[in-house]
């Protein structure tokens, strides 16, 4: 029979040489896991002696602690009655306003707004935070306001379809979801949430490498089209990837793998780590490995104080290459492989020589979560179509980070991009709303997309094109220097 423990008794246990903490309502014993936790002591010692379900439960999946944890780490139970109770006040209780319906938001921005008063400081924090001084996180918005619309008249435009297709799978709309982690910070629902609202529109969600479910608690739900892709961050332990993989490819619903290249290293994110300095600080999930600390967990200055994002990119491998990574994944996984956070021509044409393995690639800056002041999508887009037009024909392109009105997506489209990526966007409508506020987010978005497309004399996605924009202020800003593609096609010719 199971021991019961009152907290008293388990909060005396709360040092490196005995560390107690209890998990939804089980107290366990974590000493001999402290050395081999993958995001360091630090963590726990923090929720030594404590109710730590609090920190843990949005943040893991169901079954991480019973694949990081021994049988014999599990004590017994804590006694309900000795935990503390919210004290009494003589004051009355201020109610906390609850969101407005859904359909009265009319824009992402007050999407956000509302999201914003919802969520707990951490995780505004973490879905808040960019690198820096947040300048490619701003200009990622900004770039799209310097690109023009250019409007036809005496056009039919009683007809408007948003259809169109993703490595040749079809899609209603040509928005998507990027991967966007920890989403059970922001709503129970989480990740799963975020596939049924997907599934209302046909639209395709990648799941994130770090999400708060599982894989298949994601998908579970899924239609029988629907489409799904799966984010891989390399592991230096590379076994732990290589069973993911294994897991990936069992799921029917998952059609691609995206290897997401732009953050080797975490970006320094003031926000998410300044929460992390004044609050309880989040656990990482299974399978992540520490940064920026040494074997005896002595904490690395120039890494500041861990937040959320400083914790889930731990463990990530930063050396990958073009050859030899690609040619480990092949082993791995038949799956289609799109290639995630390229900010150049030079790596869009290198990536371009990788098909067929390589599909198609998304153009990102992480949300200006990795290095600020790389450049946004659009630029990139803009190179390609200067430098090396021919990678259009051979992948496919797609785009994220900054999109906030469907126009913006139009414009992507008219740029070569076969499909337009939400990352924070999708958080905060499942924070403003859940599924709800996610289902409000696609429809304004798409509502807008078929405003512009009318406006501009477009009845499908494949018509548009340059013609229906204006990009001369923009084009002043794109990369203008020298490039070795002649070489690499030189080389290529060879072959």
């Amino acid at each position: 029979m199971a021991k019961v423990f009152d907290t008293k008794e388990v909060a005396k246990h709360n040092s490196p040489e005995s560390c107690w903490v209890v998990l939804y309502g089980k107290v366990y014993d974590v000493t001999d896991f402290l050395s081999s936790h993958p995001g360091g002591a630090k963590i726990i010692l923090k929720l030594a002696g404590q109710d730590a379900t609090e920190e843990y439960d949005p943040i893991h999946p169901p079954g991480t602690l019973e694949e990081g944890l021994k049988p014999e780490a599990y004590l017994g139970t804590i006694d309900a009655s000795t935990l503390p109770k919210e004290e009494a006040s003589s004051e009355p209780r201020e109610e906390i306003e609850g969101p407005p319906p859904m359909e009265n938001l009319l824009n992402l921005d007050e999407i956000e707004e509302v999201a914003t008063k919802q969520v707990s400081k951490k995780a505004w924090a973490y879905y808040y935070s960019a690198s820096d001084d947040k300048i490619s996180k701003t200009f990622n918005n900004e770039v799209y306001r310097s690109i023009l619309l250019r409007p036809r008249v005496f056009v039919d435009c009683t007809k408007c379809e948003l259809d169109t297709t993703v490595l040749n799978h079809k899609l209603e709309t040509p928005i998507y979801v990027s991967p966007a982690a920890m989403a059970r910070l922001g709503h129970p629902s989480g990740e799963a949430g975020i596939a049924e609202a997907c599934r209302s529109f046909g639209a395709m969600q990648i799941i994130s490498n770090n999400a708060s479910m599982t894989p298949e608690q994601i998908v579970k739900d899924a239609a029988p089209d629907q489409i799904f892709g799966w984010q891989l961050y390399v592991q230096i332990d590379r076994k732990k990837s290589e069973t993911m993989l294994a897991r990936i490819n069992k799921l029917k619903a998952i059609k691609f793998i995206v290897l997401t290249l732009d953050a080797p290293v975490p970006g320094k994110r003031e926000e998410d780590e300044r929460t992390g300095m004044t609050g309880r600080t989040a656990a990482v999930p299974s399978g992540v490995k520490a940064a920026g600390r040494s074997s005896d967990d002595t904490p690395n200055p120039t890494q500041g104080s861990g937040g959320v994002g400083q914790q889930l990119f731990a463990g990530t491998d930063p050396s990958l290459t073009w050859t030899k990574t690609l040619a480990w994944l092949a082993t791995q996984t038949d799956l289609p492989i799109v290639l995630k956070g390229l900010q150049t021509h030079e790596d869009a044409y290198l990536a371009s020589l990788h098909a067929p393995q390589v599909k198609g690639i998304i153009l990102s800056n992480h949300g200006g979560r990795a290095a600020d002041t790389a450049p946004p999508a659009v630029h990139t887009l803009l190179e390609i179509r200067k430098y090396c037009p021919e990678v259009f024909d051979k992948i496919e392109v797609y785009v994220d980070g900054g999109i906030r009105r469907g126009t913006d997506v139009v414009k992507a489209l008219c740029l070569g991009a076969k499909a337009v990526g939400l990352g924070r966007p999708a958080l905060w409508g499942l924070a403003a709303g859940g599924v709800d506020g996610v289902r409000r987010t696609l429809q304004i978005l798409n509502d807008e997309i078929k405003t512009c497309m009318r406006l501009l004399g477009v009845e499908r996605i494949d018509q548009l094109g340059l013609q229906h924009i204006n990009t001369r202020v923009t084009e002043q800003q794109i990369y203008d220097g020298p490039t070795g593609l002649e070489a690499l096609r030189r080389f290529r010719a060879k072959l």
